[in-house]
């Protein structure tokens, strides 16, 4: 059953918008992997406040109050930035759902933390630092306040394990899922590539197209080539119009061109002849075919194609605009120029045309353009080949001689 290469590539286009969507929350769930060691790095430093407050020099009892004061400010300061950011914990609020249990911790380290402020702030400010009920009484607040940080920091730690397990198994699923998509479309366009390249050179009379597309331009190839059903009007090796079929075909095309400019092209193989010794009838009927598909690619309902000689092409094409015809026939010859042909005797071989271009006004016939085109083609030939010259450049030659 062939595919339709719409399909496939709507399919890679879907394909890595997915990809992309999970290379997002991967970089979404590296950010939550900060913010949870954030929290970490904070309760840490919450752990060495408290230490320090419980350890303040009473030498100087300003310098020691001010230090207090900065110090307790910065302890309260630390749990209003953990609530801050649990905002932003997305995973742990609505995958881990752990809210209630985290908040529930964060209020009971806020009560915990004034009453060891203020139980500091009495030691210290009373001055009792001798005193063994004090003492005791800051130390019990000391570790309570300790212990809640302590088991804060704990499920922190647990919480940064779950979101990890849950990342490694949505990458471990979503690895062998792209794994194995990634396979499945680089055969797919590995199929593309060899439809595409079965149309370029068609080389292999035996091959299967594999895509609706493919085989619809076959087909139109196929198509285009037949033009008549008259068989004194085809080319018998090209399979596209001969001189007669040209004028028959050109003659009932007229009427279809409206206000559309008229081109006529004649083009020629270069240096075929010389060829023709070297290589057999075989292979060079083989080029012969490869050109008139290369040139039947770009034919439009009101074109007309033809083999008019052993190596020359008529091409006679109606276009919008002068620029267009000419642009389209110089996109002929360069792709006729890239097509690669394999020969036992001298491995590949490129074959280049040269062609003769004009602008075909109504009151001329047909007859008397191709006459003044092959004089233009003569042009190109003497001027190195592979181009396409227009009566202009034939007579900036004139003029310049």
């Amino acid at each position: 059953m062939q595919k339709s290469i719409k399909s496939i590539f709507n399919n890679l286009s879907l394909f890595l918008i997915l990809t992309t969507i999970f290379v997002g929350f991967g970089a979404f769930v590296a950010l939550e992997y900060n913010k949870g060691y954030e929290k970490i790095d904070n309760l840490n430093q919450q752990k060495q406040i408290i230490s320090q407050l419980i350890n303040l020099k009473i030498d100087d009892k300003e310098i020691m109050m001010i230090q207090f004061n900065g110090k307790s400010t910065q302890l309260l300061n630390s749990i209003q930035k953990l609530k801050n950011q649990y905002k932003y914990n997305y995973i742990e609020q609505y995958i881990i759902n752990n809210s209630n249990e985290y908040l529930s911790d964060l209020k009971e380290l806020t009560a915990l933390t004034k009453d060891f402020n203020q139980k500091a702030r009495n030691h210290y400010i009373n001055n009792q630092t001798n005193t063994k009920i004090k003492q005791q009484d800051i130390e019990k607040s000391y570790l309570s306040l300790n212990n809640q940080i302590n088991k804060i920091l704990f499920k922190s730690i647990e919480y940064n394990k779950a979101k990890f397990n849950i990342h490694k198994n949505i990458t471990f699923i979503a690895f062998i899922i792209i794994f194995l998509i990634t396979i499945t479309f680089r055969k797919k366009l590995n199929m593309i590539y060899k439809d595409l390249d079965f149309l370029h050179n068609m080389e292999h009379k035996e091959y299967k197209i594999q895509t609706q597309e493919a085989d619809a331009i076959f087909f139109r190839m196929n198509k285009k080539v037949l033009t008549s059903d008259n068989p004194s009007m085809i080319d018998p090796v090209t399979g596209i119009n001969n001189h007669k079929g040209m004028i028959s075909s050109y003659n009932e095309k007229k009427a279809m061109k409206e206000s559309d400019f008229t081109s006529v092209t004649i083009i020629e193989v270069d240096n075929f002849s010389r060829t023709n010794r070297v290589y057999s009838q075989e292979f060079t009927q083989n080029i012969l075919k490869k050109i008139a598909f290369t040139i039947s690619l770009h034919e439009h309902s009101t074109d007309t194609i033809a083999r008019i000689d052993y190596n020359q092409f008529a091409i006679i094409l109606s276009r919008a605009s002068k620029e267009i015809a000419f642009k389209d026939i110089d996109i002929i010859r360069e792709n006729i120029s890239e097509i690669r042909f394999k020969s036992a005797q001298t491995g590949s071989v490129v074959v280049t045309v040269s062609g003769g271009y004009i602008n075909k006004a109504n009151n001329i016939s047909l007859e008397e353009a191709i006459k003044d085109t092959k004089k233009v083609l003569h042009h190109a030939q003497e001027h190195g080949g592979n181009r396409i010259s227009q009566i202009r450049n034939l007579q900036e030659s004139d003029y310049a001689q």
